[in-house]
């Protein structure tokens, strides 16, 4: 687990669509435009995700802030 800069701030922790690795939500990718939100480690795994569900991975997913 990531330790928070800030001892009194939790940290939001999801995981990968893809790969199922554990990211703080201010780093994933998530893309929008689907049905659901998926979270993304990084571009490989978004772009696997995006061929396997015949999605235009030219489309970049947004970082999360």
């Amino acid at each position: 687990m990531i330790t928070p800069t800030r001892p009194d701030t939790e940290l939001e922790i999801v995981s990968c669509s893809v790969c199922l690795k554990e990211i703080p939500l201010s780093a994933a990718l998530t893309p929008e435009g689907v049905d659901y939100i998926g979270q993304f480690c990084g571009i490989e795994c978004y772009e696997q995700f995006a061929s396997k569900h015949k999605l235009d991975p030219s489309k970049p997913p947004k970082k999360n802030k």
